[in-house]
């Protein structure tokens, strides 16, 4: 590699939450153990893809539901450094690591190496509400929202909405406590709309949306590492072809693609808000107003981050253990028309996409390179791993993927 990173000072994965076939973490593992840093991970079980990963140096199995008191998560955090028995950089790959590790700052600090951020801030960035609010704040655009207190105000709404609309939940950490949806779902009639509301309670934490056509969208996504400056030491645009369930979940196969003008809006945006660190950004371009149109911003890594590499060698989790460590983040252009895919969930996805007739026209006619998200010839256990643990969740893809066929319609599921 043009660049050393430092053997020193290892790399923690952390995650709360049972979700054992995450490819971002056994990417964020092999990103740093190809550059020779030991890497140490938090997983559900001793038998999952990360913890098989021939460049983890030991898995601390910890079963976690991401919904356990903060004291509890960061005195398991303090142990797991005792257990390292040096400082580790902290990789999170979920928005309740970085918000605790934000709001946690000094307890963790003294044990761990961590982007310094306001300490609120990775919160209101993951909540939907919050999220919104600072993009009407610094003039970014965002679809059309509302925020209804009551079913009252849910009845108001729909009376006068355009369907269909787009419904999430309000605030990323009720998801696997308390969801009012299972995620990002589409919403077709103001009756299907009151039916679900019913069951919201007097209080729904939902935010309502305008829902912006496929047909006259495209999703963008950015990936980048800001330092303590919040100024871009790696900085990455791409567009997402497929996703799982479609147009509404996670990547399952993305280009990197040049776009200037949304790098530009996603730096400015950062700047504003003083952000520090790794940011995940999707966007949808609205080509019936010609706006980028920014949907979530994850103040983490991204599952999907692998797909971007300069061509210096960095991505992002490798710029940030680099300025972390006190090292210069060399710079590169980034590898346009390079692809990444999931493969346990992209076979699904091209079949659902070519039956509906959508696609990407930025996407390059032909890939040149592709990174798969588990199968790596230098460490192929992941992947034996993952198609072990796929049998269940796999057929029940496939299945949906047959329901939605008879009704001749598109699943709504989680982003």
């Amino acid at each position: 590699m043009p660049f050393a990173a430092d053997p020193d000072v290892p790399g923690l994965i952390v995650k709360f939450g049972d979700y054992p076939l995450h490819h971002g973490g056994v990417g964020a593992i092999r990103s740093l153990g190809r550059a020779g840093v030991p890497m140490y991970a938090v997983t559900e079980d001793p038998y999952t893809p990360a913890a098989s990963s021939r460049y983890l140096r030991r898995a601390f199995v910890w079963p976690t539901t991401g919904t356990e008191d903060a004291d509890h998560l960061v005195e398991g955090l303090l142990r797991i450094a005792r257990r390292i028995g040096r400082p580790a950089v902290l990789v999170p790959t979920d928005e309740e690591a970085a918000v605790l590790i934000a709001e946690h700052q000094d307890a963790l600090g003294g044990h761990f190496l961590f982007p310094r951020v306001e300490p609120g801030l990775p919160r209101l960035l993951a909540s939907k509400q919050g999220l919104h609010e600072l993009c009407v704040k610094h003039g970014v655009p965002s679809p059309a929202a509302v925020f209804p207190q009551s079913y009252d105000d849910i009845a108001a709404f729909a009376q006068t909405a355009r369907f269909p609309v787009v419904v999430k939940n309000r605030e990323a950490f009720t998801r696997r406590s308390r969801p009012a949806v299972n995620g990002t779902t589409r919403v077709a009639t103001r009756a299907g709309l009151l039916s679900l509301a019913r069951d919201w309670g007097e209080r729904p934490g939902v935010i309502i949306q305008e829902y912006l056509p496929r047909e006259q969208a495209e999703d963008w996504i950015v990936h980048a590492y800001f330092d303590r400056d919040s100024h871009p030491l790696a900085l990455f645009t791409g567009v997402k072809v497929r996703s799982w369930p479609p147009h509404a979940g996670m990547t399952a196969s993305a280009y990197v693609v040049d776009n200037p003008e949304l790098a530009d809006l996603a730096a400015r945006f950062v700047k504003e808000i003083g952000f520090t660190g790794i940011v995940d950004l999707d966007l949808r371009f609205d080509r019936r107003d010609g706006q980028y149109k920014l949907l979530d911003f994850n103040p983490r890594m991204g599952a999907q981050f692998r797909l971007f590499e300069s061509g210096a060698g960095v991505d992002v989790v490798r710029a940030m253990h680099l300025d972390l460590t006190g090292r210069p983040v060399p710079e590169g252009e980034q590898r346009a028309g390079h692809r990444f895919v999931v493969e346990n969930i992209d076979l699904p996805a091209l079949l659902a996409y070519r039956r509906s007739g959508y696609t990407t026209p930025h996407a390059p006619a032909r890939a040149s390179g592709t990174e798969l998200a588990w199968l790596a010839g230098d460490d192929p256990l992941p992947f034996l791993t993952m198609l072990a643990r796929f049998v269940r969740p796999g057929a029940r893809h496939l299945y949906q993927l047959w329901r939605t066929s008879r009704r001749g319609g598109t699943p709504d599921r989680p982003a």
